[in-house]
């Protein structure tokens, strides 16, 4: 009777965790088709530079971590229509940074907001001094938000030799947060114990990108973690280029994304 009475209990403790871990799932609501269609790879080898790239084993596994986080991160038009390509678009900015991660996924993230046009640090796409592009939500409801511009995010890929992306900018800083904090040191580089040489890197880097030496976007020199999303950039763009014009911050690069991008690339 005892032994029945403890089987009981552990079948309704082993019920309550699954009940518990099941609300826990995120689902995005978009029917995600099963195979992977031709008309979206199409699209990816002609739009997305970084999958074309890749080889065929490498292909199918892209495809895979596009479908996985179309099922379970909603994407949300706001006053725009969202199409199976802005559905791509966002999810190859998510799926480039962590590509040789195959563990990791963006565990905080819960919605991708796409407005119509820029906007302004208080959400706003109507009226004057709209200059943002895209944003890591923070605190309150926003908190696990990610939003774009989705003009912004299509001339993104659409201009492949401009060292700029706002969808691979924003979820860089995403990478950034997994040791719980966005500050331009990401858990790579803490892991391998070489701060100081990437903070001293930082700094003289930002001197000469104020000072207008350096083929870096300026933006970049802001603070720390607008300068590893913007050097990132340029890394997924056009890494022959950052290779040969910055070879010690390729190389960096290289080791925080696990990814020598420079020896497979076109451009």
């Amino acid at each position: 009777m005892k032994l029945f009475t403890l089987l009981f209990a552990l079948f309704l403790i082993s019920m309550l965790f699954w009940a518990f871990y099941r609300s826990k799932v995120k689902k995005s609501g978009f029917k995600v088709p099963a195979v992977f269609p031709e008309k979206w790879r199409n699209f990816l080898e002609n739009e997305v530079q970084f999958y074309a790239n890749l080889n065929t084993d490498e292909k199918s596994l892209f495809e895979s971590d596009v479908l996985h986080f179309l099922k379970r991160i909603r994407i949300t038009g706001v006053k725009c229509e969202i199409t199976d390509e802005d559905r791509l678009l966002v999810a190859s900015s998510t799926v480039i940074p962590i590509f040789k991660f195959p563990e990791w996924e963006y565990k905080s993230l819960c919605e991708v907001l796409l407005y119509p046009d820029l906007f302004t640090e208080k959400f706003d796409f109507t009226g004057d001094h709209r200059y943002t592009s895209g944003m890591v939500g923070t605190g309150g409801a926003m908190n696990n938000v990610v939003i774009f511009s989705k003009p912004a995010l299509r001339q993104g890929f659409d201009n492949k030799s401009d060292k700029s992306n706002v969808g691979i900018h924003e979820f860089v800083h995403l990478f950034d947060k997994q040791d719980g904090e966005i500050d331009g040191i990401p858990h790579v580089i803490m892991k391998n114990q070489t701060v100081l040489p990437w903070l001293h890197l930082i700094s003289k880097m930002t001197a000469e990108m104020l000072s207008g030496k350096s083929d870096i976007n300026v933006y970049g020199a802001t603070n720390q973690q607008e300068f590893l999303a913007v050097a990132s950039e340029y890394f997924f763009e056009r890494p022959k280029l950052l290779k040969k014009n910055h070879p010690e911050l390729y190389q960096i690069l290289s080791e925080v994304f696990q990814n020598n991008l420079a020896e497979k690339a076109q451009s």
